[in-house]
């Protein structure tokens, strides 16, 4: 019998849209002879509406302004059963197996989400409560990656409310040009590069308003680099796929540039040697491990130009189009995207 998947899309985000994206793909590539997707949408707002139309349609919005086929719905608290609950003129409940939460940034990749489905007793296809949240913060997960023996940047961390001369001062002791992020944000919003000391406050400001704590670190020269990884810790060997390169021509990898690619490229392969691309496999694995990853996630470095394999971010959802960087690099390997997302159903469910 097939596997229903519940997968849900949207999300109160600022990556709403790329979700939608992500979702389309997801739907498209899945294997229907295996798994029925039972589709839920999450509007920006916050509602759950589970949806009936074509998938077509979700990945422009449009999915949305469809009421014919939306019906309010809320997962099911009961943990033997693995049930939405349809909130129509009539309670309903549908069974599910697993659930793909495709879901980008704060309320989706944080952890929110996960812990919901945990306490609901699904299957989660993808990282849990723990690792999500733990690579949702930067900070956080710079230190445990560290404690885990892989090179992380220098940085600060102020809470709002910190004396500018604080500020100042860690600016001064890092040295410019540096970034400052919002310690809990995806897809770069929020981050600046600030080249001055005169900068700095308006990038505080910023990152301020999409964070209650903003990190200043160090630029770190070189380029970056990422590392598909797949697999459950303790369940058999992690599987990496090809290392990829993003080769900017100015500025940073921000939200523009990682969905548009106006004035950067990617290369899968990245342009470096096997020993260095290995190198960066087992530091992508040792992190993964460390944050407590499981199904899959992106590892992020950069690779400074003596060679220091330096610790970025974990992406614990990436965006899952047939071509973004994770499918990509998983390709590389062998493993076409129907086929991959087969290998994470069914890794999330066991």
């Amino acid at each position: 019998m097939r596997k229903t998947i519940l997968v849900l899309f949207g999300g109160c985000s600022s990556e709403h849209g790329v979700s939608l994206q992500s979702a389309q793909a997801v739907l498209e590539h899945l294997d229907r002879d295996n798994y029925q997707p039972l589709m839920v949408g999450i509007t920006k707002t916050g509602q759950w509406l589970c949806y009936r139309g074509l998938v077509s349609d979700i990945g422009d919005g449009s999915w949305e302004r469809d009421p014919a086929n939306l019906t309010p719905c809320a997962l099911a608290p009961d943990r033997d059963r693995r049930q939405l609950l349809l909130l129509g003129d009539r309670i309903s409940r549908v069974s599910f197996d697993a659930a793909f939460p495709v879901l980008h940034g704060k309320n989706g990749e944080d952890g929110t989400v996960q812990g919901l489905l945990e306490l609901a007793g699904a299957p989660v296809i993808g990282c849990g409560t723990l690792s999500s949240a733990l690579c949702m913060d930067k900070h956080r997960a710079h230190l445990l990656a560290s404690l885990a023996g892989v090179d992380v940047p220098r940085g600060t961390v102020f809470s709002q409310g910190a004396a500018p001369e604080a500020l100042e001062a860690a600016g001064r002791a890092l040295g410019y040009p540096l970034f400052v992020k919002p310690v809990r944000a995806g897809s770069s919003f929020g981050i600046t590069r600030a080249a001055r000391p005169e900068q700095l406050a308006a990038a505080v400001e910023q990152a301020f308003f999409h964070d209650r704590e903003v990190l200043l670190e160090e630029a770190v020269p070189g380029f970056e680099v990422g590392c598909a990884v797949l697999g459950n810790p303790g369940e058999g060997e992690l599987t990496a796929g090809w290392v990829d390169e993003i080769e900017l021509s100015g500025g940073f990898f921000d939200f523009q540039e990682k969905y548009t690619l106006k004035t950067s490229a990617i290369h899968c392969p990245a342009r470096i040697s096997s020993d260095k691309a290995e190198e960066i496999r087992e530091a992508a694995k040792r992190v993964y491990r460390a944050l407590d990853c499981r199904v899959f996630a992106r590892v992020d470095f950069f690779l400074t130009p003596d060679g220091r394999v330096v610790f970025n971010e974990v992406n614990t959802i990436p965006g899952f189009t047939a071509h973004s960087r994770y499918p990509r690099m998983m390709q590389g390997i062998g493993l076409d995207f129907p086929t991959l997302l087969g290998r994470l159903v069914e890794l999330g469910i066991s």
